[in-house]
């Protein structure tokens, strides 16, 4: 088990809501990809994908590590777990519950807001657009 983790995740859909699909990069403290996975959602708002594709990368994570630093480019979902922003939509609450469970199987949880310029973050929504691409 590694110690220390780098999760890259990203979500999207074509239109809002519409199909949607996840993506996520595990690495490595050293950068060395462990787990890479992309996943077709169905109908789903952008927001959702960004949550969906957060908890399967965390769920991901539980076996290979015990302290995450999670790497998103959704500066709403990063605040809605920061705490920085209240959660109000009743579907994003669901999801971000499930973040908070799934926060508890780690030693330490970390969430950072990153541009979408992010060399890793590039190569995730690239994964999504190809899985839309398949799928649509």
């Amino acid at each position: 088990m590694v110690s220390k983790l780098k999760i890259y995740s990203d979500g999207g859909a074509r239109g809002n809501p519409g199909p949607a699909a996840a993506a996520f990069m595990i690495l490595s403290e050293d950068g060395t990809v462990l787990k890479s996975e992309s996943k077709f959602l169905g109908k789903r708002t952008n927001n959702q994908a960004e949550y969906e594709a957060l908890v399967a990368a965390l769920e991901s994570a539980m076996k290979l590590g015990v302290e995450v630093t999670c790497y998103l480019d959704s500066e709403l979902v990063c605040k809605h777990l920061t705490g920085e922003y209240s959660v109000k939509n009743p579907e994003l609450k669901l999801l971000w519950i499930k973040v908070q469970e799934l926060k508890r199987c780690f030693k330490h949880v970390n969430f950072i807001n990153v541009p979408r310029t992010n060399k890793v973050i590039q190569e995730v929504d690239e994964m999504v657009n190809k899985r839309l691409d398949a799928e649509v």
